[in-house]
């Protein structure tokens, strides 16, 4: 084999060379500049922390009842002589009506015999008015005759003395004074029975007197008429027909207001005290003086129909709490009065309210300062905030009260803190943030905290 020297200096030479270049060019070349890599900012919407009004609420269920129920019973007996054409079940009647009447033949007569005993009374007692006055006049002529007597039996005493007339002549003038004497006392006697005889008389008065009124009461009793505006339940009776004392007539419902007494989970009562923290006293007070409730707690309701029926709403007063606690659903009963369910009536949208309709009460708080946030802002007891450099920061919170769509914050949330209400994934703290304040949501958080929007 014959190597060719030439051509094997030629590429040692060119190694060389190439060698050479890399070397410079390593040696003169810039250094590497170093790029860091930064997350894409995400774009959220955000709310500022206030405290702003907030009204705590809860529901309660419940049926209506009257308020005011009349079971009309006889209070005297006899045969039904009239029922009012209208005295039906389902109707209603206006107060003031007569409605039933019963037999009075034989009270009317017995009130009247027991007036004509009164006017008997009453005429023996001006009887002996007159009586009296003509014996005091009696008594006021005797005592003149007595004292002319006893001034002639003075008189015939000193000429007696002087031995001028007889002593049957002296003892014919003091039979004379011992006469009107007699007189005198037996006038002053019946005069003092008197007394005791318009006593008597005064006492058979006011018996008579108040035999009347009892009998006039009985005799009142035969008519019933109805003490309000109502709408008739059961009856009972029909006419001709006899009643004794205690039957059952009718039943009559007041139109001017019913009750309801709702039934409020024990967990939701939370809520709906939560504005007295802090008032130990009153609570106190709301829990000796039950009866008293809206003294301490200060709540509003309102009454709807539970079904399809939006304009079906009455305003309604907080009256009283139930005695105990239902202990199988564990509930607490809050009874509230609807004054007029009869009133603005609007048919297929808003009936009155019946007995034994089913309801639900919203039971509304005063209105209180408070931190609140759109539940959705709320993840697993911790929010989002965007700091001042735009970053993520997870935030721990208390929460007080969750209600609907809102959250009031009891603590880890400073005013004017930036929350964000937008969802985020993946949650990185500290990725950046696109921020934008979500001014439409900020005002419907404060309509609907303060109940504005219901």
């Amino acid at each position: 084999m014959k190597i060719n020297f030439k051509n094997g200096y030629a590429l040692i030479i060119a190694l060389a060379l190439a060698l050479v270049t890399a070397v410079i060019l390593v040696k003169t070349r810039s250094p590497l500049e170093h790029v860091a890599l930064e997350m894409p900012s995400r774009a959220v919407e955000i709310i500022a922390v206030r405290q702003i009004p907030f009204s705590a609420r809860a529901t309660a269920y419940g049926s209506v009842e009257p308020a005011t129920t009349l079971d009309s019973m006889a209070e005297v007996s006899g045969k039904i002589s009239y029922v009012h054409p209208n005295l039906k079940a389902g109707e209603t009647i206006p107060a003031g009506t007569l409605v039933v009447r019963i037999d009075a033949e034989d009270y009317a007569l017995t009130l009247k015999q027991t007036r004509e005993d009164l006017k008997s009374n009453q005429s023996l007692l001006q009887e002996l008015e007159e009586e009296e006055k003509s014996t005091r006049r009696s008594l006021g002529l005797m005592q003149q005759n007595l004292n002319v007597g006893e001034a002639e039996l003075a008189r015939v005493q000193d000429i007696y003395n002087k031995k001028l007339i007889s002593k049957s002549a002296l003892d014919t003038e003091e039979q004379k004074v011992l006469q009107l004497r007699h007189q005198v006392e037996d006038l002053q006697g019946r005069l003092n029975s008197y007394d005791s005889r318009r006593q008597s008389i005064a006492a058979q008065i006011a018996r008579s007197e108040q035999e009347v009124q009892n009998r006039a009461t009985i005799l009142g009793r035969t008519e019933i008429t109805l003490p309000f505006d109502a709408r008739i339940g059961t009856v009972s009776i029909d006419r001709d027909e006899f009643v004794a004392v205690g039957s059952m007539l009718f039943e009559a419902i007041d139109l001017k207001g019913v009750e309801i007494t709702a039934q409020l989970p024990l967990g939701s009562m939370r809520s709906l005290v939560s504005h007295l923290e802090g008032q130990e006293a009153e609570a106190r007070e709301f829990i000796q003086t039950g009866g008293r409730i809206n003294e301490s707690l200060g709540l509003s309701a309102r009454v709807r129909l539970v079904g399809d029926l939006p304009s079906a709403i009455w305003e309604a007063r907080v009256l009283r709490i139930s005695e105990a606690i239902d202990a199988t659903r564990q509930t607490l009963g809050i009874v509230v009065g609807v004054d007029n369910p009869y009133e603005k009536i609007i048919p297929g949208r808003r009936p009155p309210l019946l007995k034994g309709m089913y309801t639900a009460v919203d039971l509304i708080a005063p209105v209180r300062p408070a931190l609140v946030i759109p539940r959705k802002a709320l993840h697993e007891g911790r929010v989002y905030i965007a700091n001042d450099e735009d970053r993520l920061v997870i935030r721990p919170v208390e929460t007080r009260l969750v209600q609907g769509d809102m959250v009031v914050i009891g603590s880890g949330l400073e005013i004017d803190e930036r929350v964000i209400i937008t969802d985020l994934i993946p949650v990185i703290e500290g990725m950046p943030l696109q921020v934008s304040s979500a001014k439409r949501a900020e005002a419907d958080l404060r309509r609907s905290a303060a109940g504005e929007s219901e």
